[in-house]
């Protein structure tokens, strides 16, 4: 069962990963750094880091709003086939 860290927890975390960038040859790099430091595993932080990329256009991808609206759109479409 995947592990839930609170949302400030997260933020802290990927908030110190992206001011230290530039001090590290690469995402993966500085997550291998920072990730023990804050208690939290590598792989978690740099899908954090990767999707704050993405939800602030610096990196493409589906941002983080339009996959929650995907999954609203989605849900609503089973329903009005469940309601047929």
């Amino acid at each position: 069962m995947p592990k839930h860290y609170p949302v400030e927890q997260r933020e802290r975390a990927v908030k110190m990963v992206l001011d230290r960038l530039g001090d590290y040859r690469s995402v993966h790099a500085t997550c291998q750094a920072i990730g023990p430091k804050v208690g939290v595993g590598v792989d978690s932080l740099r899908r954090w880091v990767l999707q704050a990329q993405v939800d602030t256009a610096e990196r493409p991808g589906v941002s983080s709003a339009e996959a929650q609206r995907i999954k609203d759109l989605e849900r609503e479409v089973r329903d009005l086939k469940e309601a047929k």
